[in-house]
């Protein structure tokens, strides 16, 4: 696939150009996630208790720390809060799907 050369918003001059950074982006993110999911299924091996797999405290944490970002990097909030608890309630069905599935688990 050819790689699209990254342009500024303001200088998408139609919708076109406009779809194709978002395509870019799209792309970029699924990398990302990829990445993240590997590290949750590590965690999955890591942990010896499920009862630690849910945490509600590093839930807090990881939110605090986007939503800080998020306002650094001109993110709003009502777009980083709602995707990163999405993300990480997708995320921990992921990891205890991963965790029971380990043959310690059974």
């Amino acid at each position: 696939m050819t790689e699209i050369q990254k342009v500024s918003p303001a200088d998408c001059a139609d919708m076109p150009a406009l779809r194709a950074q978002i395509d870019r982006l799209d792309r970029i993110l699924v990398g990302l996630l990829a990445e993240r999911q590997g590290y949750i299924e590590r965690a999955a091996i890591i942990k010896q208790d499920r009862n630690v797999v849910h945490d509600n405290a590093r839930i807090e944490d990881v939110v605090t720390k986007v939503l800080a970002e998020a306002k650094r990097a001109g993110l709003s909030t009502k777009i980083a809060e709602p995707v990163w608890r999405t993300l990480i309630a997708r995320c921990i069905a992921h990891e205890f799907e991963k965790f029971d599935a380990k043959p310690s688990a059974a």
